[in-house]
């Protein structure tokens, strides 16, 4: 499955600007509520407006982007119901990729996958560790070796983008991955689809834990006015 970072090689100008402004929303430069003004995003893009302008569209189309009454594009915020049902879905979408992944990936792909999460491991809580984990998650994803599950699943990964960083740059929640994705490797190793499905699953409902707690801190602390996106 090609990674969203492989968007940017192979586009023309104005997707190349719609490439760039999901990895802005992606790794938070871009936040809910941001307004996308066209005139400041073209000369910070080195773009004419025209492709900022169809990349907002093409935005606006994945659902990352809304129009808000006198402020015009801005990215969306996603409702405390929204987060719940998106981990929901993913814990359905890669638990099933676990679960093909154990009948169908190949050797060297799973061993793949431990080398990724050796490195990934080493890199401890910073952006690198990030970008693995994300060629991790790809990785796991092509051993599965089904196109509509992959399609669906890079949809998915296109509204989780709103929610910002992932999780792992906190130091405690990417020592628990580890454990988690070593756990999900075994049950690869063993051919056992049953074990990584429910490996998966944990792993991915441990995320969402912490985001979920996130949300409520911040609301307790007075930043919002209501859980609307993390």
């Amino acid at each position: 499955m090609a990674d969203i970072d492989d968007l940017q090689l192979t586009l023309p100008q104005g997707n190349s600007a719609y490439a760039r402004l999901l990895e802005d929303i992606r790794e938070g430069a871009l936040q809910p509520g941001d307004r996308l003004r066209e005139t400041d995003l073209a000369e910070r893009l080195g773009v004419s407006r025209t492709p900022v302008r169809e990349a907002i569209r093409q935005l606006e189309a994945d659902g990352l982007v809304s129009h808000v009454p006198r402020q015009g594009a801005t990215v969306r915020s996603l409702g405390y119901a929204e987060v719940m049902e998106l981990y929901e879905m993913r814990a359905v979408l890669e638990g099933t990729a676990a679960r093909l992944a154990a009948r169908a990936g190949s050797d060297v792909e799973i061993d793949e996958l431990a080398a990724l999460n050796d490195r990934l491991t080493e890199a401890g809580a910073t952006p690198e560790a990030t970008r693995l984990n994300r060629i991790f998650h790809a990785t796991l994803l092509d051993a599965a070796k089904n196109r509509f599950l992959s399609k669906s699943m890079l949809s998915l990964q296109k509204a989780l983008m709103i929610l910002g960083p992932t999780t792992l740059s906190d130091h405690d929640r990417a020592h628990a991955a580890d454990t988690e994705h070593r756990r999900i490797i075994e049950a690869l190793r063993a051919r056992d689809g049953a074990a990584a499905e429910t490996a998966m699953r944990e792993h991915i409902e441990a995320s969402q834990r912490l985001r979920i707690r996130a949300l409520r801190e911040r609301k307790a602390a007075g930043d919002l006015g209501e859980i609307d996106h993390e």
